[in-house]
């Protein structure tokens, strides 16, 4: 079976790895804003600039198609709402009853498919070179400041770690589910769309139960080890090097240049 490489940790020593870990939450959050409110010429800029990280990174490309293939129907689900159902100009070529394909929705189908594989690119770079220890580290450092409202910003750190962890696990439980299926005979490839639909909704129970005895694992494992609410000290201290300072003034910069290309 071929594994899923989406949101795991990938090992290793390119200068993507190296940045501290506060530095590439914070610039996936300004780029991703930006993302939201890029012209055409500041979305050419921003796909630039993934595609120059993803260099950077030194991850294989097979690890990123993999990460990215999972999202593929669901991209295409999106494009297809917007083709259909957004308001616009005479259609471009056909129209069929209720539906009717526009050049408005040509346009807002495929911004927001740009937007949506942007988003999951930045995360999957995020995630694939940050270790799940670093990337706590960093959220709590980056949350402390609610402390004063008393939110236990330790915990929300965890979780949202736990969360990043657990889908890869989760898309891996669907795809030992989909290879059982195959092992039997049922190839939800086959037949029209509709057949395609019910094998995948039969696959919904099986996914949650498995979702659930996943959970439960994990569970167990933490008591085990003392897991406990409450401060908590870091294995490593983050520490800010020039190359960091160096990278938050280059996002900076980008950010400017891309908010002035959205305004010629």
């Amino acid at each position: 079976m071929k594994p899923f490489r989406f949101g795991l940790f990938v090992p290793g020593e390119s200068p993507l790895h190296r940045l501290d870990p506060r530095v590439k939450i914070l610039s996936v959050v300004v780029l991703g804003v930006l993302t939201f409110q890029a012209s055409a010429e500041a979305a050419i800029l921003i796909t630039l600039l993934l595609a120059g990280l993803t260099g950077l990174s030194r991850l294989r490309p097979r690890h990123l198609l993999d990460a990215l293939r999972p999202l593929m129907v669901f991209a295409a689900l999106l494009f297809l709402i917007h083709l259909f159902f957004t308001d616009g100009e005479a259609p471009v070529s056909l129209s069929a009853g209720p539906f009717r394909i526009t050049r408005e929705g040509l346009r807002q189908g495929g911004i927001v498919v740009w937007q949506f594989f942007a988003l999951v690119s930045m995360g999957v770079l995020l995630t694939m070179t940050t270790g799940p220890s670093d990337l706590v580290a960093a959220l709590e450092k980056i949350l402390s400041p609610l402390k004063i409202l008393r939110v236990p910003t330790q915990d929300l750190a965890v979780m949202v770690s736990l969360a990043l962890r657990f889908l890869p696990t989760f898309l891996e439980e669907m795809e030992k589910l989909k290879t059982a299926r195959l092992a039997r005979g049922a190839d939800w490839r086959r037949g029209g769309a509709v057949h395609r639909v019910k094998t995948a909704a039969s696959l919904v129970v099986p996914l949650l139960l498995g979702a659930a005895r996943r959970a439960d694992d994990l569970a167990e494992a933490m008591e085990a080890r003392g897991y406990a609410r409450g401060p908590r000290t870091g294995l490593r201290e983050l520490r800010m090097a020039g190359s960091d300072y160096a990278a938050l003034a280059f996002v900076a910069g980008f950010s400017g240049l891309v908010l002035v290309s959205g305004l010629l």
